[in-house]
C-alpha cells in the first residue's frame, strides 16, 4: 500500500527512544523526512544514526526541552529553516511521574501539565499555520490507554492525559475542512523504558520480583503479553498518510484488548 507521505516532512516530539523512536522509523520508511527532537544528545544522536543506517532518510536534529516555550520556537525554526515547512506533527512526551494524590503538591501537577498538555499546545500553536496555509496537515497525539480505562498510581497521567483529548477533539473540529487531520493513539502496556521502570518501581514498593510484575500485566491482556513499539508506530504512520482521509477527531487504542470499556 503506497501512504503517498514520501517527501513529506514529519516532525516527530521526544524521538530518541521508545515509541518516539518508533514512530519517526516508521514515517522514515515511508519515505518522509524527520526533524528529531530530545532533551538528551546521544540518545537523540544515536536515533539519526540508526534511522539513516536503516532508511538512508533525511533528518534533521535538534536539543530541546519540550516544557520551555522558547524551544519549541527554536525547534519549529529550525524545522523550516531545514525543510521549508511541516506537513505531520506527532505530539508525544514522556509520562509524568506515577504518584498518589497527598503526595502530588503544585509543583508536581505544573509540571505535569507543561509535559503532558502545553508541550502538544505549544508544538501545535507553532506548526498548525504551516499547514493551515498548504491545506494538508496531519497531527497525532501519543496519550495512554488511561484514557479510557485509569491506571492505578498514574494519577497525573490519567488526568492530564484526558485534557490532550479534550482539546485535541475540539482543534480536529475546527479545522477538519483545511484537510488537517487530528487523532489520538492510546498505547496500553507497551515494551518501553518507562514501562521497564514502571515495572522495576512497582516491584521494588511490593517486594516482588520484576518477572512477577510483568506476569501480573500481561494476565490483564487478552493476547498475553507486552505490546512491540512497532505495532504503535505502524497505526500512527497509516494516520499520517493520505490514507487515512477520512479519520478525525478519534482516539484509538493499541493494547492487545487490555481495555474492558465497548468504546
Amino acid at each position: 500500500m503506497d501512504l503517498r507521505i514520501s517527501d513529506k516532512v514529519a516532525l516527530v516530539a521526544a524521538s530518541s527512544q521508545g515509541l518516539g523512536k518508533a514512530v519517526a522509523l516508521g514515517l522514515a520508511r515511508e519515505g518522509a523526512k524527520l526533524v528529531l527532537c530530545s532533551r538528551n544528545e546521544k540518545n537523540l544522536e544515536a536515533a539519526k544514526n540508526e534511522i539513516q543506517s536503516q532508511t538512508g532518510g533525511d533528518i534533521l536534529t535538534v536539543l530541546v526541552d519540550l516544557m520551555k516555550p522558547a524551544d519549541i520556537k527554536k525547534l519549529v525554526t529550525r524545522a523550516t529553516e531545514t525543510f521549508e515547512t511541516i506537513h505531520i506533527l506527532v505530539n508525544n512526551a514522556g509520562g509524568p511521574p506515577a504518584g498518589v494524590f497527598w503526595d502530588l503538591d503544585d509543583a508536581s501537577w505544573q509540571k505535569g501539565v507543561d509535559l503532558t498538555l502545553m508541550s502538544s499546545v505549544r508544538l501545535t500553536r507553532e506548526i498548525l499555520p504551516l499547514m493551515r496555509k498548504q491545506k494538508w496537515g496531519r497531527i497525532i497525539n501519543i496519550t495512554s490507554v488511561s484514557v479510557k480505562q485509569p491506571i492505578d498510581e498514574l494519577l497525573l497521567s490519567n488526568s492530564l492525559r484526558l485534557s490532550v483529548v479534550g482539546w485535541a477533539k475540539t482543534l480536529a473540529n475546527q479545522v477538519a475542512s483545511e484537510g488537517i487531520l487530528i487523532n489520538n493513539v492510546c498505547p496500553g502496556w507497551t515494551r518501553t523504558d518507562r514501562v521497564e521502570q514502571i515495572i522495576q518501581g512497582r516491584a521494588k514498593s511490593s517486594n516482588q520480583k520484576p518477572e512477577e510484575i510483568e506476569k501480573a500485566l500481561t494476565d490483564t491482556i487478552p493476547m498475553g503479553r507486552l505490546g512491540k513499539p512497532e505495532e504503535l508506530a505502524d497505526l500512527v504512520v497509516f494516520l499520517a498518510s493520505e490514507r487515512a482521509s477520512y479519520i478525525t477527531g478519534t482516539s484509538i487504542q493499541v493494547d492487545g484488548g487490555a481495555v474492558k470499556g465497548i468504546l
